[in-house]
């Protein structure tokens, strides 16, 4: 007789996305004219062509596996020096912070990986994380057997939840009770709320203090306009030794759908072992790498790799400012629609405050119904999300305007 995982069942209905998608298909079904004028702003996909340093570098590569001479096979799991160099060097060691090339593990998503880091890390850990969260990290724990059955209202038993609310800037304050792995993310996803160093600096002083390990989110990283606010957990003194930080090109370089990304494991970085010997943690996920996955492909690193070049940083700051544009015209529009709204400074997602009376998901139908346009529904990332909605600014600046134009057409 086959067994399947257990934990599998105890998930709550299905994954946030797939549900948005599935009433958004009935929608069009029963509605092909409205379908037509149907703008979306609910998952965070780029909408802007990949930068011409990066298709550069693409056809460069392809063409390099076109000739023995320059043809490559598998390549090394973790990544390829080039790219770990330049990722080492730019993001890091040119802002003072010491990373070293080894300490830079390439992958296909920061998505895969905030998954991919329970494979190394103990059952027994207690978990907190932030609500609302990215459900990624909610429902990996779920199947990887870290938590109980769900209550009523979705929370898991075993977890420990991190109220996210206005009255707290949407940033967690630091749990009273000691927890051995702690899920941060900023700039945050969903509410757009970004942790500030003094605030960074607490959390590290509380893994150190209770040797937990943070597992800090950055991937929106490059959407900061304040100098002031942290780009990376290790500008935080002692992070290298309790943190883990995951990173991705997916929304600074456009590669949703070409799939680049990386973490960053610091020698440094200890856990204890079942009889409570102290060890690292960079060469059991150095195994769980070279054992479980094959790596990146060699043109899409080469691509990464362009990001990096002048003209790529260049192309770069053009995407992101094109985005946080679309932010401003959705800020304003959801403003003057009457609405309470946060984010969109330093991240690219508006978190809209529902009317009073109206949860989430309900303005999810409602602006779906009569606005024609998707938004994400804040209950679909935590307890703490009821009563919001999320708008993406993945898109383009009509589309913006124009969303912008429909939300003040609501009658609520």
């Amino acid at each position: 007789m086959a067994y399947l995982n257990d934990n599998y069942l105890k998930l709550k209905s299905g994954y946030l996305f797939p549900e948005i998608a599935r009433r958004v298909r009935e929608f069009c079904e029963k509605n092909p004219e409205s379908a037509k004028r149907l703008i979306r702003c609910g998952i965070g996909d780029v909408t802007e062509p990949l930068p011409p340093a990066v298709v550069a570098a693409l056809h460069k590569a392809v063409d390099e596996m076109a000739k023995r001479e320059t043809f490559r096979g598998y390549g090394p799991e973790q990544g390829y020096e080039f790219l770990r160099t330049a990722i080492a060097q730019n993001d890091y060691r040119s802002q003072g912070i010491d990373i070293a090339d080894d300490e830079i593990f390439v992958s296909d998503g920061s998505k895969c990986d905030c998954g991919n880091i329970l494979d190394i890390l103990g059952a027994q850990n207690k978990i907190a994380m932030m609500d609302p969260v990215y459900p990624v990290y909610v429902d990996t724990n779920v199947m990887a057997g870290h938590t109980g059955a769900a209550n009523e209202g979705g929370a898991y038993a075993g977890l420990v939840y991190l109220p996210c609310t206005a009255a707290n800037g949407f940033v967690a304050d630091i749990p009273k009770e000691k927890v051995d792995i702690v899920y941060l993310c900023y700039p945050n996803n969903p509410t757009g709320a970004v942790a500030t160093r003094d605030q960074l600096t607490n959390w590290v002083q509380y893994a150190l203090k209770n040797k937990a390990i943070l597992l800090y989110d950055a991937a929106y990283e490059a959407y900061i306009t304040d100098p002031a606010v942290p780009h990376s957990i290790y500008e935080i003194p002692g992070a290298r030794e309790c943190a883990i930080e995951f990173r991705s090109f997916s929304k600074n370089g456009g590669f949703t759908g070409t799939r680049c990304a990386f973490t960053v494991m610091p020698k440094s970085l200890m856990a204890a072992t079942s009889d409570g010997r102290f060890t690292s943690l960079h060469p059991l996920w150095l195994r769980r790498s070279t054992t479980k996955f094959n790596g990146v492909s060699y043109p899409v690193q080469r691509a990464a790799e362009a990001l990096y070049t002048p003209e790529g940083k260049a192309q770069v700051k053009g995407l992101i400012e094109h985005y946080m544009g679309n932010a401003q015209v959705l800020r304003k529009g959801a403003k003057a629609a009457g609405l309470n709204v946060f984010g969109g400074v330093n991240a690219p997602y508006i978190w809209v405050e529902t009317p009073a009376g109206v949860n989430s998901w309900q303005a999810f139908d409602r602006i779906l119904n009569e606005a024609n346009v998707v938004i994400t529904p804040g209950s679909g990332f935590g307890k703490n999300g009821e009563g919001f909605f999320r708008i993406s600014s993945f898109n383009s600046r009509a589309n913006a305007e124009e969303v912008a134009r429909r939300l003040q057409t609501l009658k609520w």
